[in-house]
């Protein structure tokens, strides 16, 4: 039995979709401490904190 080179194609490009597919079902998870984590950010300038202390511009306050 031969195999054209037109199925092969076929097949790589279904198993693409498919892989892209599953990562995409990876992406949409909601990870456990992601709140925590965006709660770290500094609302003035968007940048995480380290540490207990206010935010190098200024702006953010304690948590």
């Amino acid at each position: 039995m031969r195999v054209s080179g037109f199925d092969v194609i076929v097949k790589v490009v279904l198993l693409f979709l498919i892989g892209m597919a599953v990562l995409a079902m990876f992406g949409k998870l909601r990870l456990p401490g992601q709140d925590k984590l965006a709660a770290r950010k500094c609302p003035g300038c968007g940048r995480y904190r380290i540490g207990k202390g206010p935010c190098a511009c200024g702006k953010g306050g304690r948590s």
